[in-house]
């Protein structure tokens, strides 16, 4: 049994409870409340109930989105005393529009409640311009149902709301579903998880830019003809990153290039690339761990594509590390530098998703997931960077960072149930590569943002910041993160001491 709790929706502009009123003025305190009364139970959605027009903040609002909301109910008088009137007739505010297209992006239900407040006799639904109105002259005289004016204008707003892009068409099937992230050194890919990172085009258009213009630094017009440059390519797969170098060849610059990978499924498919397209003078293929080859030959440019949603998460640092052996001292890795991100977040669904398998070790794993039901909570900070070549040989990839986040003020109390991760790359110079929110590569979407859960929400509130810590260990075997939150009054353990449930093997 699924239970909906109707709370109304009041606004919060951080202020404290009204003296006179037996409820608090933020309503989401209200529901927070009720939910750890019930242990967070995964039956329990909200019903918000919009009183009034006179709306929370932006900030406020934005908390409901990462919760279980499944309807939003309007009383026929709301509706009233918020339609303004145009020559087009009576609209809704561009605030109350925009409220309930928000909430039909999360598949939540609009209910109208109360008694009719037209009269159908004098008023007809009226298009003009592509929109519906509510207009008070020219009826028809036909009877239709009392409400049939509001479900119109309902109806339409939801009609009217921009299609989905090519990208979120694809990312559609992959809302909020988790899966662990990868095994990069001990598992091959599929040829389904392929199809998909080749698909990524717009990714390997900045590859290519990134390569060129190393070509063109590396070697100048004048030596063009005469210089070969040579580049390997650490995880080839089937080929996409061979031709983006074959791609930047436009440059007039001759290259020369090693292309190895360990999945011997994936190296038929190279040398069938390489077959096809006449490339067996330009492009060498290596069946072999990057890690047990040895180059004939040093390399001027080193190319990879082994990040993950978190940057080194799939072991790039340490891959990187072993193959630089390859690059002449004055040799260019491509990428150069990246670094990881993160953002508290309030995410209902997939907390409840990960408390539904019953193991304290599901909420110590991270996962790779497109999120969608999320409230974002404050924007985004980096946690770890790598630069690619380091030659030092006093740096290891371990790390700890510590960080504060900070609420809007307007925002009012928030549950965190974890963290979002990112990552943001340079592949050379200024070409980069990103999924953090603030900076992130439109069209691009092999790769989805990280959830670190934690056990245990965490309610922080906005005068209040949030203490976060991660760390990243590594021993001759794995790579782990651990990480916790510290925030008065409350705060979590260390997740995944240890690499206790969640590691990525060497």
């Amino acid at each position: 049994m699924e239970l909906w709790v109707r709370i109304p929706l009041r606004k919060s502009h951080g202020t404290p409870t009204d003296s006179n009123s037996e409820y608090p003025k933020d309503s989401w305190e209200l529901w927070n409340a009720f939910r750890r009364l019930c242990d967070y139970d995964s039956n329990l959605s909200v019903a918000l109930d919009v009183e009034s027009m006179l709306l929370p903040s932006q900030n406020s609002l934005e908390r409901w989105l990462g919760e279980s909301v499944k309807a939003v109910i309007i009383s026929t008088e709301v509706i009233a005393d918020c339609f303004v009137q145009t020559a087009r007739g009576y609209l809704l505010t561009s605030y109350g529009e925009e409220l309930i297209t928000r909430f039909f992006h999360h598949s939540v239900q609009i209910i109208i409640s109360g008694s009719t407040l037209h009269d159908l006799q004098k008023e007809s639904v009226n298009i003009t311009e592509g929109k519906f109105s509510l207009v008070l002259v020219g009826a028809d005289g036909t009877h239709t149902h009392p409400y049939k004016p509001y479900w119109d204008y309902v109806s339409n707003l939801f009609y009217s709301m921009e299609l989905l892009s090519e990208q979120e068409r694809i990312e559609l099937r992959y809302r909020d579903r988790m899966c662990t992230l990868s095994q990069p050194l001990k598992d091959n890919l599929d040829a389904e998880a392929y199809e998909m990172l080749e698909q990524d085009s717009y990714k390997y258009i900045q590859y290519k830019r990134a390569i060129a213009r190393a070509l063109k630094d590396r070697v100048p017009n004048e030596k063009a003809s005469e210089l070969t440059t040579v580049l390997m390519v650490v995880g080839a797969g089937r080929g996409p990153l061979c031709q983006s170098i074959i791609g930047a060849e436009k440059t007039d610059r001759k290259v020369k290039v090693y292309a190895v990978e360990k999945n011997p499924n994936a190296v038929v498919t190279l040398h069938d690339l390489v077959k096809a397209n006449g490339w067996e003078g330009t492009v060498t293929v290596i069946s072999c761990d990057v890690r047990f080859w040895n180059a004939p030959e040093r390399a001027d440019i080193l190319v990879s594509e082994l990040l993950g949603s978190f940057g080194d998460n799939d072991l790039s640092p340490e891959c990187l590390d072993g193959a630089q052996r390859f690059l002449k001292p004055d040799g260019i890795s491509i990428p150069f530098s990246y670094t990881s991100f993160i953002q508290p977040v309030t995410t209902s669904k997939l907390y409840s998703d990960i408390k539904s398998h019953n193991k304290h070790s599901y909420f110590e794993t991270a996962y790779s997931v497109k999120m969608h039901s999320v409230a974002r909570l404050a924007p985004s900070q980096p946690v770890f960077t790598f630069t690619h070549p380091n030659f030092s040989k006093k740096h290891n990839n371990e790390g700890y960072r510590k960080l504060y986040f900070d609420l809007p003020r307007d925002m009012g109390s928030a549950l965190v149930h974890g963290f979002a991760g990112y990552f943001e790359a340079f592949l050379y110079d200024d070409v980069h590569i990103s999924i953090e929110p603030t900076t992130t590569t439109p069209n691009m979407f092999w790769w989805f943002p990280v959830f670190f859960p934690l056990v245990k929400p965490v309610e922080v509130h906005s005068k209040t910041p949030i203490e976060a810590h991660f760390w990243r260990f590594n021993d001759s075997t794995k790579v782990w993160y651990e990480w916790s939150v510290a925030t008065f009054p409350t705060g979590s353990p260390i997740h995944n001491t240890n690499g206790s449930s969640y590691w990525i093997d060497l």
